[in-house]
């Protein structure tokens, strides 16, 4: 399969509600080049328009160890894929990348894109972001309360915004 293989669409034409395909399906958050990169499942997220862009938001934990490739990194990307692979979306957020080659592991196949970003040749839906901003989360800036459940080892997580630069869904 090549790059060639997919088709470019506007993020606007995209047909499948982002709440199933983020809370539901899942994504592959990726950052880095072909020769260093690192992926993980990622549920938490959303997309919308922010500055007149169309953009993506997405959280990362600062132990994750593709946490060092998004802030090393321009550009990431959100991978989709059909429910036949849910087995390798678990292991990807399960295991981490220092130790584990998450690819070997799933079957997962890399491919660059021509801006060098790295996403999969089984994913069905693609998203290629530049990062515009980020934040920390700050837990004294809950409004709720039991929010603070969801970090019992206080590890907040660092928010990224990135504006959807390219969109590919796979033809094949």
């Amino acid at each position: 399969m090549t790059f060639d293989d997919f088709q470019k669409i506007e993020p606007q034409d995209i047909d499948q509600n982002p709440f199933t395909l983020i809370d539901d399906d899942w994504f592959l958050l990726t950052a880095g080049d072909f020769d260093s990169f690192n992926t993980m499942t990622a549920s938490w997220g959303g997309m919308g328009i922010l500055w007149n862009k169309p953009v993506v938001f997405c959280f990362v934990r600062p132990h994750r160890y593709t946490y060092k490739f998004m802030e090393s990194n321009e550009f990431f990307t959100m991978s989709f894929f059909n429910k036949n692979f849910r087995e390798a979306l678990n292991l990807c957020g399960k295991v981490s990348g220092r130790q584990t080659d998450k690819m070997k592991a799933t079957g997962l196949k890399p491919i660059a894109s021509p801006q060098g970003t790295i996403f999969f040749e089984q994913a069905k839906l693609m998203l290629e972001c530049r990062k515009l901003y980020f934040s920390d989360i700050i837990p004294e800036n809950f409004i709720l309360d039991k929010i603070n459940a969801n970090y019992p080892k206080k590890d907040y997580h660092r928010m990224y915004i990135g504006e959807i630069i390219s969109c590919f869904t796979n033809v094949i």
